[in-house]
Formats: structure tokens, sequence, C-alpha cells
């Protein structure tokens, strides 16, 4: 970096802070180098959050749905560094790396994301598996794939939580089991996808009976063991046997933001102006699962993959304006709808207007995702992948 050049370190290579930095690259930069863009993740690939689920049934390869950063940034001028951050000191503006590397900041972008609480339940943490990363999915696989090989009649499965991820995750492992499989779908609320639009509740709850998925409303789990479940509804306790617990509810806040003095909602997310910088520190901007939000409407802002792609683009623009004297805009939260998939090739969509479920809305679904993918290169390969894999089934047939 020369010393005229000004940096802007951003935390986090989720959506918030990939497509940041995407969208930085994008804008006109006036000189050959007025500015370094640092993107810091621990991880050594992007993840597309939305379409985990299919790697449980093999629908789809990691390298579709988890490209290196590598492949995303070549040619681009922001520098990626795949290590931790030890901690942030704001005085100084300066982050400190895993590396043992100090980095200087004129711009902070917080979008580390959260992560899943496993510490709400005993034995949640040393029996539980989470499913938020890559990783944690490959450790499903790998579970389930010791038992399809086993002598086990029955596979049993309980999925806790009832929101988005564990119903789309306890069809997915429906279906892969098939027959074999015994899947339960814990929720303490009265009914699924509590925020969710009747018709996607109720293709879900179609989507659970069709699979023969079990659903416990009203029931919260009191322990995990290595090879037990113990549930209660209402005043009945039962200890229940499972191979495998998928834990699916909640999300907190990353331990690095709790040493930073930044001010708080009542669930320890970060406030932010509408322009997403930080309420009192201009310089620090947050988006994402972290981030308390209000647009420019006053509307709550979900913490949703929809609503950090949205940010990130007016994020890179406030940067960049921020650093050119230019007004800075306020953010306008667009509910542009939900997609779930509820299954192999099934699906569900609703929002501008559309209502779809069933294998129309898995293609929407599919064709929507691939579109927000985040470089068009990685859209080409994909898309080409997914136009040449129907060939190929009917050739290896």
């Amino acid at each position: 970096m020369t010393e005229a050049a000004q940096r802007i370190c951003i935390l986090g290579g989720g959506f918030g802070g990939l497509y940041t930095a995407l969208r930085l690259n994008s804008l006109p930069w006036s000189t050959p180098e007025p500015v370094e863009i640092v993107l810091i993740d621990q991880r050594d690939r992007f993840l597309f959050a939305p379409l985990l689920y299919e790697l449980v049934t093999g629908e789809l390869a990691t390298w579709e749905i988890a490209p290196a950063y590598s492949e995303l940034l070549a040619n681009t001028r922001i520098r990626f560094i795949q290590t931790t951050v030890e901690s942030v000191n704001q005085s100084e503006q300066q982050v400190q790396l895993g590396t043992g590397e100090t980095l200087h900041y004129d711009r902070l972008v917080l979008a580390v994301g959260g992560e899943t609480p496993m510490d709400k339940v005993p034995g949640a943490a040393e029996y539980a598996l989470p499913f938020r990363t890559v990783e944690d999915a490959q450790q499903l696989q790998e579970r389930l794939r010791a038992l399809e090989t086993s002598d086990a009649e029955k596979i049993r499965v309980a999925v806790v939580g009832g929101g988005y991820s564990g119903v789309e995750l306890a069809c997915k492992v429906a279906d892969r089991l098939g027959d074999r499989g015994r899947v339960r779908l814990v929720e303490r609320a009265d009914d699924i996808l509590q925020t969710s639009t009747e018709f996607n509740r109720q293709a879900a709850r179609d989507a659970l009976s069709e699979r023969g998925i079990w659903l416990d409303l009203e029931t919260s789990v009191d322990q995990i063991t290595a090879d037990t479940l113990t549930l209660t509804f209402r005043d009945q306790t039962d200890e229940l046997p499972v191979d495998i617990v998928l834990w699916t509810v909640g999300t907190r806040v990353v331990p690095l933001l709790d040493t930073l003095d930044l001010p708080r909602s009542d669930r320890q997310q970060i406030q932010v102006e509408p322009t997403l910088q930080v309420v009192g520190h201009p310089e620090i901007y947050a988006l994402g699962d972290l981030a308390d939000c209000k647009d420019a409407t006053g509307q709550q802002v979900p913490n949703t993959a929809q609503s950090a792609l949205q940010q990130a683009d007016y994020a890179g623009w406030n940067l960049w304006a921020s650093l050119r004297d230019r007004p800075q805009l306020p953010f306008r939260y667009q509910h542009l709808g939900e997609m779930m998939t509820l299954g192999i090739d099934n699906a569900t969509l609703t929002g501008l207007g559309i209502k779809l479920d069933g294998p129309m809305a898995h293609v929407a679904r599919r064709l929507t995702y691939l579109y927000r993918m985040p470089t068009l290169d990685h859209q080409i390969r994909v898309g080409l992948n997914w136009i040449q894999q129907p060939i190929r089934d009917l050739l290896s047939v």
C-alpha cells in the first residue's frame, strides 16, 4: 500500500463481506492505487449458504456452492488474507491478525456473521451437530455414510428447531435415507416457520407429512447423550433413542465482537445507522447477522442472506462515498420473497405476487440462486454444469 493510499479492512467473507468487497472493486477509483481493499476470513472458501442443504443429498458438489476466494477474487484489486482476527484496536484503528500481522485501517467493515449456540442444553455441545458450514455438512455426511453401511435396521435422526434451516434439513435427510430413515423435527413453538407466510408453512407441513417426518410441536429438549434425546411435551418427559441430533436453533455474535466497545441491542447485535455505519463510530460499518439495522423507512431489517446481499451493495457504495466526499445512501430494504428447499427437486417460493411449490419452485429457486452467485465466471461454470448434468445422468444409465 502506498503512503497516500487508504485501506478498507473487511472482516468476514460471507454474503456481507465478500459482496461488499466485490461492490467496492466495481466502483470508479480515480487513481491507480487510491485504496487497498483487504478481505479477511479464516476459511479459504466462500459459502453460498442457502444451497448447503444440497450437499446432504449429493445434488450439488462442494465446488459449486463453496468456491475458493482465490478463484472469485482473481483479477480484482481485492487482497485476501486467510487467517483469524485476534483483536481490533479501535483507538489506533488497527486489526491484529492470527498471522502476527497488524493492519491499520481507515475504514473497517464488520461482517463476521454469527455462530450457532451449542450450550443451551446439556449434551448439545458434545453430541449434537450444528449445520452452518461446509465442515458441518461434511461431518453429517460422514455420520450418515457410517450408519448407512451399518447393520442398523432404522436410522434415527432428530432435527432440533422448526425454523427454515430445521425444516429444509429434515426434508433433505429424509429424502436421502428413504424408507430406512426415522426423522423427527422438534420445535418449542406451536407451529413451524413462525415468520413465514401461510403458503410456505402449508407447503412445508405437506412436505414433512409426505416424508413421514414426525413433528414434535410445543416440545423442549432437556438433554442429549451419545444415543438418546430427552424431550418434554407439556408435563410429559420421554427419553428416545437417536443416532444423530442436528441442532439448528439460534444465532449469536462471535466472541471477537464482545471485545469491541460498540453500542449493542438487547440481542447483543451492533447498532447501526441506516447508512450501515456503527452508531457513534462513522469509520466502522456493520452488516449481516451481527447488525441491528433499521432502514431508511424505519423498518427492522431481518437477519437473512437476502438482507446481507442488499446491505453489501449499499455498504460498498457508502465506503466509496465516504472516501470521496460523496453523500452516503441510507439503506432501503426490499423484501423480495422467500424460498425454501423441501427435499430433492422440491421447493416453495413466494414473493412479488408469485406463489409456487413443487418442481417448478425448485427450478425457479436454482435459477435465482445461480443469478445471485458472486461472480459471472462462477455463474457460468455452475450453470454449464447444471445444464450438462441431466445428459451425464442419461449416459450413465
